[in-house]
């Protein structure tokens, strides 16, 4: 190999306070896995001798503890963008020592190709094998390496051998040219590629190479209980329903997941639903409920960011790897989250939410209007563009004393123009062609818990004749006021308004 092997101590002094920093991978798959613990260490040790250190990220999502969590409890992060799902990093947005823009996933490459968030001086990539030319294959998510491995001064690669030089021909790496002289992305199929299985990094930019051995660490999901089982079938139900009514074709259509464990309930109430033919995905990740419906031929084909699974699936994969490159291609989020391709193929996008409000508005992102839970991910690219946006969410949560159905979302990610069927494990709401008081209506009626529907149609009365969509803004944020107040959102009393 032509280049240097490091240390990944001798990685992270390649690193200096305020860099700006691009990562591979896409959640935790194709994330760093040693070098930012060193970096982490680092940190600790300059803030120690009372010198700053903390260092910019840009990703494709999410990362893992080794990466994210470790260099969060080393206060060692700026600024972080475009999505974060980790209990160490999420304290440090909220208490504001970690500055966070949350971000369209689809989004953040371009924008970063367009010169509005500086120079990146530096990137960590994951790679599955390397020549001596800079041609690498990548690990198992891609995200926005290619924009970073172009724009970067400087590259670290680490070289993962877990990954048994086995993923050659997974990859479709693909970079859009910008305006004014971007053409039509050309994937007219979930499974046309259109780039190549290696990413080409200039020789000239890698400054080392730190070895690693180990999966992703993605935790499986929890078994589906009941909430998540009747919420799952719910959407089957819908599903079934727009087939036989003609509203889907009957050759169906590529579908789009959210990650989570209500998406995966409704993946895995999708190898039951034999109604509906064997179907393509065209999504941000693959879980592990994708790779059991590839087996059971229920999912003929899934194009993706990121195969987002757990370390004993992982093995499977890379084990039968061979049946899986006729199943699989991982591409750049740019391309698996793009708008055009979306709406072109007709992607049924399915979603899941914090709270919903009678509306039909979506909050995906903020407790209480106030703290940042994850982000909104690419949820925003895929319903905006969808055939049919689904969203999904438990009707309640701590047994009853929260209602994920409310009078208006503490904030707002998506809005109702964005949503066209809302599911809970209570029931289907189609707000298609309806106005405000007719969703509000159908949604108390079919996914409101029963505890709770008394109370918002109570609201939805208070409003009266107040215009087209009859808030009482005294009384709109109610649920959540009384929540922090008592702890439970039935105490709620419109008397007093």
């Amino acid at each position: 190999m032509r280049f240097p092997i490091l240390t990944p101590q001798e990685a992270a002094e390649l690193f200096h306070d305020g860099d700006n920093v691009g990562l591979s991978g896409f959640t935790a798959p194709g994330a760093p896995k040693v070098i930012p613990g060193a970096i982490a260490e680092k940190a600790e040790k300059l803030h120690a001798e009372g010198k700053p250190f903390k260092i910019n990220i840009f990703s494709g999502a999410s990362t893992s503890d080794k990466c994210d969590g470790m260099l969060a409890r080393a206060n060692a992060i700026g600024k972080r963008t475009p999505y974060q799902n980790l209990p160490d990093l999420r304290k440090r947005i909220n208490s504001h020592d970690t500055h966070y823009f949350d971000q369209h996933l689809s989004e953040l490459a371009q924008q970063f190709r367009y010169g509005f968030y500086g120079d990146l001086d530096i990137a960590i990539i994951e790679v599955s094998e390397i020549h001596d030319d800079g041609t690498c294959v990548v690990g198992m998510g891609v995200g926005n390496v290619p924009t970073y491995a172009k724009f970067a001064k400087k590259i670290v690669l680490e070289l993962n051998e877990k990954l048994h030089h086995a993923l050659y021909g997974l990859h479709d790496i693909y970079m859009p040219k910008d305006p004014p002289y971007r053409s039509e992305i050309p994937v007219f199929h979930a499974n046309d590629r259109i780039g190549e299985p290696v990413l080409r990094i200039d020789p000239e930019k890698i400054v080392g190479v730190v070895m690693s051995d180990s999966y992703d660490g993605v935790k499986a999901f929890t078994t589906p209980d009941e909430t998540t089982n009747k919420i799952g079938a719910n959407v089957c139900d819908f599903l079934i329903g727009e087939m036989r009514r003609g509203g889907i074709p009957s050759t169906f259509l590529p579908i789009q997941s959210g990650v989570g464990n209500v998406a995966n309930a409704v993946l895995y109430g999708l190898a039951d639903a034999q109604e509906i033919p064997p179907f393509a995905m065209y999504t941000e990740v693959i879980q592990d409920a994708v790779i059991d419906l590839m087996k059971k031929g229920r999912c003929k084909f899934g194009s993706t960011s990121s195969l987002t699974v757990s370390n004993e699936v992982e093995a499977d994969v890379i084990d039968n790897i061979d049946f899986f490159k006729e199943k699989v291609v991982i591409r750049p989020v740019e391309i698996s989250n793009n708008p055009e391709v979306i709406r072109r193929l007709g992607v049924i996008a399915m979603n899941t939410a914090l709270e919903a409000d009678i509306f039909g508005n979506i909050n995906s992102t903020h407790v209480t209007g106030t703290r940042m839970m994850n982000g909104i991910g690419g949820s925003g690219d895929f319903a905006r563009n969808a055939y049919i946006s689904i969203f999904s969410c438990p009707s309640i949560t701590k047994e009853g004393k929260i209602s994920n159905i409310v009078p208006m979302v503490s904030h707002l990610d998506h809005s109702e123009h964005s949503v066209d069927i809302l599911v809970t494990d209570q029931g289907i709401a189609d707000l298609r062609g309806k106005d405000p008081i007719q969703r509000a209506e159908e949604i108390i009626k079919n996914c409101a818990h029963p505890m709770y529907k008394d109370l918002l149609t109570d609201y939805l009365r208070l409003g009266g004749n107040n215009g087209q969509t009859p808030h009482t803004l005294k009384a709109a944020l109610s649920f959540h006021t009384e929540f922090l107040e008592s702890g439970d959102m039935r105490n709620v009393d419109y008397s007093k308004y």
